[in-house]
């Protein structure tokens, strides 16, 4: 017995010196170093912001980029990124040979913190888009409401974009400008970090709005090849057949109205718009289902396109700074279907989108209209969602 326990004694022994001497050597293994999914080990790196008027052209040129290689790399960009719209106060990362010259081999521009784009500068001369790995933390929140929506959320330190996220959600159901003490919010929402840096909110998962004391609840939930929506506990869609609003906008910069002081003419005339101010470049989508009437440019409009979505409504996109490609005559559309981006072309004083909504031939106000409601959760996705649903619902409960 005691021979036994000797034996098992020194293999236990062993097994720790062995156990060392792996770490030790561990610690002298090379672990390859990766940026933006190009292995850097045997190149400089180097990291700056984009300054006020600089170019894609300028920063390669100091860099040792000639004149024909810019314009090749500039053309092989076309249908991936334009390099216009690279903008003072970006990130940019140059990766260099380790040489007399330091010559570029690579150029990172970060779009925004999660998405950038590549310009592999070697002989392939090719132009390519990526996305950051991010790590999505689930949160809750909750809170009482004594006078707005905005306020009570503030107080509790929350993001501005979940407050705007919750209201664009509740917006076909709830009348915020009726919200009263004693009202209440419960949410449960994503927030995103990349390399452990906090960079926004990402989706609300779920939510509970207590509004003159009954409940109004919001779930997320994603239909085989749709787009995801939110549903109520009978798995109702909480919008309506179009969306609130054409694109992700930072503001209403003009509502519908028969008489406005036109900013560019002065001149006193109806607005029969709604215009959403939004920086040059970001999606616009349609907001609804429909077929193309029209995508042009006229003096007025600037590039624009007219959607007709049936026998009764019908939407107009104005001021675009390019209209996407495919987007013209006859081609049909889903709701949410990116269709151009935002500019200020035409008579605009500053990038914008003016929205415009026609119902039975007549532009009306799209916040004044009954608008018939979204399609509910499909009968076979039905028994799945529930499941989803109840899911969730202990989240908010607890």
């Amino acid at each position: 017995m005691k021979k036994i326990f000797f034996l098992a004694l020194v293999c236990f022994l062993f097994s720790i010196l062995f156990l060392k001497q792996d770490e030790k050597e561990n610690k002298h293994v090379h672990v390859p170093k990766y940026e933006y999914g190009i292995l850097v080990d045997s190149f400089k790196v180097i990291k700056d912001i984009v300054k006020p008027n600089q170019t894609l052209g300028e920063i390669l040129y100091f860099n040792h980029i000639d004149h024909p290689q810019i314009n090749k790399i500039v053309k092989a960009s076309k249908n991936i990124f334009d390099v216009r719209r690279i903008n003072a106060g970006q990130n940019y990362t140059v990766i260099c040979s380790r040489d007399s010259i330091d010559k570029a081999k690579f150029f990172i521009y970060e779009i925004d913190p999660v998405n950038y784009v590549v310009f592999d500068l070697t002989k392939d001369m090719s132009v390519f888009l990526g996305k950051k790995d991010i790590e999505v933390r689930l949160k809750k929140a909750k809170g009482d409401i004594n006078n707005s929506l905005w306020i009570a959320m503030e107080e509790k330190g929350l993001s501005p974009r979940l407050t705007h996220e919750l209201s664009t959600i509740y917006a076909w159901t709830i009348d915020f400008f009726k919200i009263q003490k004693g009202d209440a919010f419960k949410v449960y929402y994503e927030d995103r970090y990349i390399d452990n840096k906090y960079i926004g909110i990402g989706k609300i998962i779920a939510a509970e709005f207590i509004h003159n004391n009954k409940s109004y609840f919001a779930y997320y939930y994603k239909e085989k090849n749709n787009r995801g929506d939110y549903f109520n506990e009978k798995g109702e869609t909480l919008r309506k057949a179009f969306l609130m609003a054409p694109v992700d906008y930072k503001r209403i910069s003009s509502r519908y109205s028969k008489n406005r002081k036109h900013p560019v003419t002065g001149r006193w005339k109806g607005h029969f718009g709604t215009d959403y101010a939004a920086a040059t470049g970001t999606p616009i989508w349609t907001t609804a289902d429909g077929v193309v009437t029209k995508a042009s440019y006229t003096r007025n409009n600037g590039n624009y396109v007219k959607i007709k979505h049936n026998n009764t409504y019908t939407t107009q996109y104005l001021h675009m700074s390019k209209i996407k490609s495919g987007i013209k005559r006859n081609v049909k559309v889903k709701q949410g279907q990116i269709i151009g981006y935002v500019g200020s072309t035409g008579l605009a004083t500053g990038p914008h989108v003016c929205y415009r909504f026609w119902k039975n031939g007549r532009q009306v106000d799209p916040y004044k209209q009954t608008l018939p409601p979204g399609d509910p959760i499909k009968k076979e996705n039905f028994e799945d969602f529930m499941i989803v649903k109840d899911s969730l619902s202990r989240f908010l409960s607890n």
